[in-house]
């Protein structure tokens, strides 16, 4: 059986605000924890209107203080726009307060535009390039502290926070791979270059303290329903945010729209197939028709499932299908 979880960017709908999206958000865990999902991950976005985890390590808190037992963390922290110190004493915070359920997943983009960027940093010497250093800083923090070492991170030094390398291109595989990390590839909306990625990955890396062989975690979109017919409604949300986003129009998420893709021109539809690739959009027997042929293409040891979707009954009803179906796939060998 293929291990499932949940990549959540607290979407705020039309018509709603972020308060009701963080309580969509802890509803979406507590739900997944039942379901059987291993983790649940919130990701970073600034000046985003229809995206409420701008705050993810506040919002991972909630989350974790509001479920049991499901891993919860960070897919990811875009550490460009953070010092290194800041961030292991966030998570050092959050592993002692929810102790082996945290995660920290690590990006190099910023997570938002340049001027957006700028206002997070107040400059921007804190350069994407210099992420590698950045990373091993980090891991330096999490390390026991030695003595007369001069900046500790209090607390965070000698805690267990996995830390795993997220990447939508080949330099964080390679990354991944040196530093013998697991790797996440966010193939839910940037699949390209997901297959040379993975082959980069297992074929460099190194064994390390925290991790004897390579791990794979691939997004994957799910919009699931009782109907292909439905599910096809209901992904149309997240394709008119999607489109809007490459057309410099952020929103917020729209509700669904019979007939979207007829209005769409033709360079539009061909982005938005290809950027689908990586998803299953359908009623349950598509759905693990889909999940079952990306399993056996890609071998990925973990799926990273994400829904946008308008209903939050809607969203949560798909996440319960592909947990439904998850018993019945096979894990490639």
């Amino acid at each position: 059986m293929p291990t499932f979880s949940v990549l959540d960017l607290s979407p705020i709908p039309q018509g709603s605000d972020a308060a009701q999206s963080f309580r969509n958000t802890l509803d979406l865990a507590r739900h997944a924890e039942r379901w059987g999902y291993k983790r649940y991950w919130l990701a970073e976005h600034h000046n985003m209107p229809g995206i409420a985890s701008a705050a993810t390590s506040i919002l991972i808190g909630h989350v974790a203080g509001g479920t049991s037992t499901i891993r919860v963390g960070a897919g990811g922290i875009m550490l460009p726009n953070h010092s290194p110190l800041v961030i292991a004493e966030q998570f050092g915070t959050l592993e002692s307060l929810y102790p082996g359920r945290i995660d920290l997943g690590l990006g190099r983009a910023p997570g938002t535009d340049q001027r957006t960027a700028y206002a997070l940093r107040r400059n921007l010497t804190s350069d994407e390039n210099e992420f590698p250093r950045d990373v091993v800083e980090l891991m330096n923090y999490f390390a026991p502290a030695e003595p007369g070492q001069a900046i500790r991170a209090v607390p965070g030094a000698g805690l267990n926070v996995p830390i795993w390398i997220l990447g939508s291109s080949l330099f964080g595989a390679q990354l991944a791979a040196m530093l013998g990390l697991p790797y996440a590839f966010a193939s839910h909306f940037a699949p390209q270059q997901m297959m040379d990625a993975i082959a980069i990955y297992r074929e460099r890396f190194k064994p390390s303290e925290h991790l004897d062989r390579p791990y794979v975690m691939l997004g994957f979109n799910i919009f699931a329903a009782d109907t292909d017919e439905e599910a096809q409604l209901l992904s149309t949300s997240w394709k008119q945010a999607f489109v809007n986003l490459r057309s410099g129009r952020p929103g917020q998420l729209p509700p669904p729209k019979p007939g979207y893709e007829k209005e769409l021109p033709p360079q539009f539809q061909a982005m938005l197939d290809q950027v689908l690739s990586c998803s299953a959009v359908g009623g349950p027997d598509t759905v693990r028709a889909k999940l079952q042929d990306f399993l056996n293409r890609t071998g990925a040891d973990e799926l990273m499932l994400t829904a946008q979707i308008y209903d939050h009954k809607a969203r949560l009803h798909s996440f319960e299908i592909a947990a439904d179906i998850r018993d019945s796939l096979k894990t490639p060998t």
